[in-house]
């Protein structure tokens, strides 16, 4: 490509292509672009509100039977602004657009982007429902422990994702390398080390910042208890009776009686109903706040009609202190990741420009000083992240 005096918005594109190229979580989850701040531009903590779908019961018969539409909205704040702050010279905007690209826009956005998707990724300790293979190497049959389990929350089969943490992309990829597969795809497998489409899922990739995490040090039998039945259309909290080990968030549990209901038919799957710790448990008798809300009729209902049952016990997912390298299955609507414009200060006679693509909006800006004879450049992202319909989600919890 020769060489011309690059504009902001062609600086601006391609900083926005190669982040993008870097985003697989947020590049495969729901983006929304905020246009009502176009004009004027965001600022850190604009609240969106998200309306959830209404769910319904169904009569049986001929008479009747009036049900109030109660809808449910979540809010999100657009409230993390992240950028990379540089100079570059007026000399090296004549550069051709690749060489521009390689020596100052592909860090940049190397390290914004791990940032950017390393705080999206928080999100997986809001995932309740869990195959727990904890101590163990990850296999096809845990992954599709995974699918079913977003199959029976009814998530649509299309756009679903499996993101490998890379000891078990490794593993997985081990694993299946005896089994008979597309010869495109067989190829990929060896000389790339990367799965190809397989066990229901359209997209498996892997992702260098889904983190080991720890559990609390509660023991898989935890000697809680509940300490009075949970059965309020909504509860978040249950009261456990004393006990001495901690919780941390993100941990996965069971109550015993308290089974998961089909999401439609509401009849009784047989199947314990599993919740997560949404905040840190010191440990003795208390509140333990989880999720999901627990719904015990209505169309909203969740788990069967005595909810937590009183003396009910806890169990949880991975024993005491463990440790898991969590991968994630979900489908692309279980999370939302929202970016705004921020404001244009080109009209402040700043060198910038706003651009967006597939939903990301990033601005970037660079004007002299002339207090330090400096030639500052700054590119900022302003964004939110929410976790849905969580619902449509499954950790695997491995090694």
């Amino acid at each position: 490509m020769s060489n011309s005096i690059l504009t902001p918005t062609a600086v601006t594109r391609e900083a926005l292509r190669i982040l993008h190229q870097k985003l697989n979580f947020i590049g495969s989850i729901n983006r929304q672009y905020d246009s009502s701040f176009a004009k004027d531009g965001a600022k850190i903590g604009t609240d969106l509100k998200i309306r959830l779908p209404n769910e319904y019961t169904v009569r049986t018969g001929a008479t009747l039977s009036t049900q109030t539409t109660s809808e449910i909205s979540t809010t999100l704040s657009v409230a993390t602004q992240k950028g990379v702050d540089t100079t570059f010279t007026t000399s090296e905007l004549t550069l051709s657009l690749q060489d521009f690209s390689e020596r100052i826009l592909e860090p940049a956005m190397s390290v914004l982007a791990a940032n950017i998707e390393a705080d999206a990724l928080s999100m997986a300790l809001d995932v309740y429902q869990a195959v727990n293979n904890v101590g163990s190497a990850i296999t096809l049959n845990k992954v599709l422990g995974a699918r079913k389990l977003l199959t029976d929350a009814l998530a649509p089969s299309s756009n679903r994702t499996l993101l490998l943490n890379t000891q078990d992309n490794l593993d997985l990829v081990d694993g299946l390398k005896g089994l008979f597969q597309d010869s495109g795809e067989i190829a990929k497998q060896y000389r790339e080390g990367m799965v190809g489409r397989t066990a229901g899922f359209g997209d498996i990739y892997e992702n260098t910042l889904l983190a080991s995490q720890t559990t609390g040090t509660a023991a898989s039998a935890t000697t809680y208890t509940v300490n009075g039945a949970v059965t309020t259309n909504g509860s978040t909290a249950v009261t456990v009776a004393v006990g001495a080990t901690t919780f941390k968030k993100g941990d996965v549990f069971t109550v015993v009686g308290c089974n998961r209901v089909h999401p439609e038919s509401k009849v009784d799957t047989g199947n314990l109903q599993q919740f997560v710790v949404t905040a840190d448990y010191a440990g003795g008798a208390g509140s333990l706040s989880f999720a999901p809300a627990i719904y015990t009729t209505g169309g909203r209902q969740n788990v069967t009609a005595g909810g937590m049952p009183n003396g009910a016990a806890l169990t949880k997912v991975g024993g005491a202190s463990a440790v898991y390298k969590p991968s994630m299955a979900y489908h692309k609507d279980a999370f939302t990741f929202v970016s705004a414009d921020l404001e244009d200060v080109s009209k402040y006679g700043a060198w910038g420009a706003r651009e967006v693509m597939d939903g990301v909006s990033m601005r970037i800006a660079r004007q002299y000083a002339i207090g330090t004879d400096t030639i500052p450049c700054r590119i900022d992202v302003l964004y939110g992240y929410k976790t849905i319909r969580a619902q449509l989600a499954a950790r695997i919890l491995s090694n």
